[in-house]
């Protein structure tokens, strides 16, 4: 397996890991920076659970395309689309003028923070993805 693979692999296992944060801090609705974007704005009971219920299914969407990058590459461009798709959502609700943080736009900026390191994520992954290179991989080296 080369290194791009390696790094490619790596990532989709944090990502698994971050995706299931993510989904067990709404299920406790525990409002941590980074695992919560909107984490000083009121949500209700039914919103965390959705976010949770949808959060785990991304982390098991990255954990089964990390188990095999290779026989999983489609699974990998869905991640990546929908990834694109996600960031593109946070950007226009962090835009949203009627958006009121109770921290002000101090509130605002650390939602423009957590969705740049997303941003940055997918386009690590983006990178890896392309680079790994997976033609000429021989069947045993995934």
């Amino acid at each position: 397996m080369s290194r791009n693979q390696l790094v490619l692999k790596a990532s989709l296992l944090a990502g698994s890991i971050y995706f299931l944060c993510v989904g067990l801090a709404h299920l406790g609705q525990l409002k941590v920076p980074g695992l919560y974007i909107y984490y000083d704005l009121p949500s209700l009971g039914y919103q965390d659970s959705l976010i949770a219920i949808l959060s785990l299914g991304w982390s098991a969407f990255f954990f089964t395309a990390f188990t095999s990058p290779l026989r999983n590459r489609g699974l990998i461009a869905a991640i990546l689309i929908s990834g694109a798709l996600a960031i593109l959502g946070l950007c226009s609700i962090n835009a949203r003028p009627e958006l009121e943080p109770l921290g002000g736009d101090a509130s605002r900026r650390v939602y423009w923070i957590e969705t740049a390191v997303l941003f940055l994520y997918w386009l690590w992954l983006l990178v890896f993805h392309t680079l790994a290179g997976w033609r000429g991989t021989p069947a045993g080296e995934e």
